[in-house]
């Protein structure tokens, strides 16, 4: 007989409505960035409700940070779908991300009605403030994904890479010479450690849905951009951007702002100022720092803005993440022993680090970075959150107010 998942050992049921109301709570509270959710989760869900074992919250975490997407969101998506079916899933979804989704669509609705975010001087304090944000997740990431030569190398190379080709290309094309440097340093079975043994998570889903799950995945990848190509409309162009966003984009949380920088003011959808502007904004929100794209999408210039283009850019980019994480539940427990797998996601994700370094640089550092006022007050905030740890949600307005007086 096999062994019992420790994800389905302690297995509850709830109902959806109950799933949506804790996580409408958390969505409420959380703030702080994608580990500081995964933290509340453990919190109110190992902890305080004993919905599921240390272990298996763990493991949970694992395959989370191991798919495109934003982690905290697919945990949410994958208790919400333990406990309560697919109808838990969607609950937790719609409370742990509308509350951000709704404040940053109406701030988005705003810009386009002429009214602005806000006076100018407290807009540069924002994009000071990212500079900020994205420089503590760069520092943090690279910490962690970073270790050694190689991996400095690789980071470096794809930082070089993403500058030079600017855009989607360069994004993906840096990632997959990552994960064949990956694979051609520590693809061996004793050059990368083994994770401890752990049964299956697969949550009652059988692999054939799986396999359904993830061939979904692969086909609006592909058929989304056809199908944009051969009826440009507005909103359809925006699904297939997003969607791609959401799909591609390795580490989640600020990772995504390399990919939705490419896709939207390169475009010319969302000019650059409005854009590191509500990236500043999402981070004095609760909530996941993907629903950005319900700003961008309130606010693109591309016929489908306002409430339509909110609501498709929010959906879009949440699809792969819903679709990754219940297509590979079924075969995870395989996959995470496979040495080869996770020495080609070792060199994602230093890549991942890399996209982000060059993101920091452009377009963040050049268009908040003019003065010697501005570089100081991106000192300041960079060390209250890395030495200090004041949260975001307080780094983010003061900077705003600081920008407001000295302009």
């Amino acid at each position: 007989m096999p062994p019992i998942s420790p994800f389905a050992a302690t297995r509850h049921h709830a109902s959806a409505s109950r799933v949506f109301l804790i996580f409408l709570r958390l969505g409420l509270t959380s703030f702080g960035g994608p580990v500081a959710h995964l933290g509340y989760f453990r919190e109110e869900f190992v902890a305080r409700r004993g919905w599921l074992t240390e272990d298996a919250y763990a493991d949970l975490v694992a395959l989370c940070q191991f798919l495109p997407g934003p982690a905290s969101s697919q945990v949410g998506l994958a208790l919400g779908l333990r406990q309560a079916g697919w109808g838990g899933a969607l609950a937790a979804w719609l409370g742990f991300t509308l509350p951000s989704a709704l404040v940053m669509a109406l701030l988005g609705l705003g810009l386009v009605a002429g009214q602005g975010l806000m006076p100018a001087g407290v807009l540069h304090g924002l994009k000071v403030a990212a500079v900020a944000v994205v420089a503590q997740a760069v520092w943090g990431m690279a910490r962690s994904l970073c270790r050694g030569p190689a991996r400095l190398l690789l980071m470096a190379l794809a930082c070089a890479l993403a500058l030079l080709w600017p855009g989607v290309v360069g994004q993906v094309g840096a990632m997959l010479v990552a994960a064949l440097a990956g694979l051609a340093l520590w693809g061996r079975a004793s050059a990368m450690p083994a994770p401890p043994s752990q049964s299956g998570l697969a949550a009652g889903l059988r692999p054939r849905t799986g396999a359904l799950l993830l061939a979904a995945f692969a086909a609006l990848l592909v058929l989304l951009p056809l199908a944009a190509r051969a009826r440009p409309q507005g909103w359809l162009v925006l699904a297939d951007a997003f969607y791609r966003a959401g799909a591609l984009v390795f580490g989640g949380g600020h990772v995504v702002l390399p990919l939705l920088q490419a896709e939207v003011v390169a475009t010319g959808w969302v000019a650059a100022d409005d854009f590191l502007a509500g990236y500043g904004l999402a981070q004095a929100v609760p909530g996941p720092l993907f629903t950005f794209a319900a700003f961008l999408g309130a606010a693109a210039g591309h016929g489908a803005g306002g409430w339509l283009g909110a609501a498709v850019c929010l959906v879009a980019i949440f699809v792969p993440a819903f679709l990754l994480v219940a297509g590979a539940l079924p075969f995870w427990d395989r996959l995470r022993h496979n040495a080869r797998a996770r020495a080609a996601l070792a060199g994602v994700n230093a890549a991942v680090v890399g996209l982000l370094l060059a993101a920091l640089y452009h377009p963040v550092w050049t268009s908040a970075i003019h003065a010697p006022a501005d570089l100081a007050l991106a000192l300041a905030a960079f060390a209250a959150l890395v030495w200090a740890r004041v949260p975001p949600w307080l780094v983010v307005p003061l900077c705003g107010a600081a920008g407001w007086l000295l302009g």
